[in-house]
């Protein structure tokens, strides 16, 4: 037997409940892991609530670990018993001491990488990684915007950009995330509360705005982040911290230059095991030789996953946040 997080009903945090179970064998492609530490996203209050619907109920949630393989299926030939690896896509069920997955959403976690920071790094991490790397590949000596930037996605993204040699400018909405923000390597920090956001663009870039913004807030910086881009520039919207942009009228995208927007997901650029392994091992490397720093936050044991939801939907975490088998 084992313990998991499970919900029979969407809502708030109240519904997660932590059950006994019995970890399933694993299918000729899967491997049984044993979690060491298991990752928390923005994503998993969406499932939560029901504003993306679980596939079935009663559910499990969370989709990022890391740990130690106990048992593999037939199939598999990437992985033993013993491996260490790291996961950020696939079933929910993370939030258990054990999870079953295909063999296809694993990776292989390098001995100079814990599992706390593999946990806390991998979903936030390749979401850098494809947004810094392919969705914009971004080069030395280019201005970007990049909403949030002292949250798990946003620290992350201003230590990437700085190896980079890029100016990443940062907004984030108290003095002490943009205080954090600029030590991780932002090369400019704009307070959203208190300042207008595309005036201080401009003002950064001398009248040229960026070619391209990161926006994971969603439809409380959509406008803003339109007015930010330079003419043709690409609006990565990667996520709904706000709320879902809706009502998105297309005729803005030409008044405001010929812009460019796309939506992109994890699961499209990770989309072969190859590619998965080839972007964890670029975030790795860069763990590895101290370029990136992972912060973990904050460290809740399993069975407090409620008050961990609380704090996440309350913006009251910074950095990493990860459960604790």
């Amino acid at each position: 037997m084992a313990q998991r997080i499970q919900f029979s009903r969407t809502g708030g945090p109240e519904v997660l409940e932590l059950v006994d179970f019995e970890p399933a064998a694993p299918g000729p492609d899967e491997v049984q892991v044993r979690n060491h530490a298991i990752g928390l996203n923005f994503i998993e209050t969406y499932y939560r609530s029901g504003l993306y619907p679980p596939p079935s109920l009663p559910s499990g949630l969370g989709t990022e670990g890391a740990g130690v393989v106990e048992a593999v299926g037939s199939a598999v030939t990437r992985f033993k018993a013993g491996d260490r690896v790291a996961y950020a896509t696939g079933p929910l069920g993370a939030y258990a001491e054990v999870h079953v997955l295909p063999e296809r959403h694993l990776v292989h976690l390098p001995e100079a990488v814990s599992f706390e920071q593999g946990a806390a790094v991998m979903l936030k991490g390749l979401t850098v990684q494809y947004l810094l790397r392919q969705t914009y590949p971004l080069q030395a000596g280019d201005t970007v915007l990049f909403h949030a930037a002292a949250g798990g996605v946003g620290s992350l993204a201003c230590q990437w950009a700085k190896a980079l040699g890029v100016r990443l400018i940062g907004t984030a909405g108290s003095p002490e995330k943009l205080e954090k923000a600029k030590a991780l390597g932002a090369w400019a920090v704009i307070d959203y509360r208190q300042e207008d956001v595309p005036a201080r663009v401009r003002e950064l870039t001398d009248g040229a705005k960026v070619p391209v913004v990161y926006d994971g807030v969603g439809k409380d910086t959509w406008e803003m982040s339109l007015d930010c881009l330079a003419p043709r520039g690409l609006m990565v919207s990667f996520g709904n911290a706000s709320g879902a942009v809706t009502g998105v009228n297309l005729g803005i995208l030409s008044q405001k230059g010929s812009l460019y927007v796309t939506r992109p997901t994890l699961a499209t650029y990770a989309a072969s095991p190859e590619a998965l392994q080839d972007m964890a091992d670029q975030l790795f490397e860069l763990i590895t030789d101290g370029r990136i720093q992972v912060d973990i936050g904050r460290r809740y044991p399993l069975a407090e996953v409620q008050e961990a939801h609380r704090a996440l939907s309350g913006r009251e975490t910074s950095g990493s946040t990860i459960l604790l088998p």
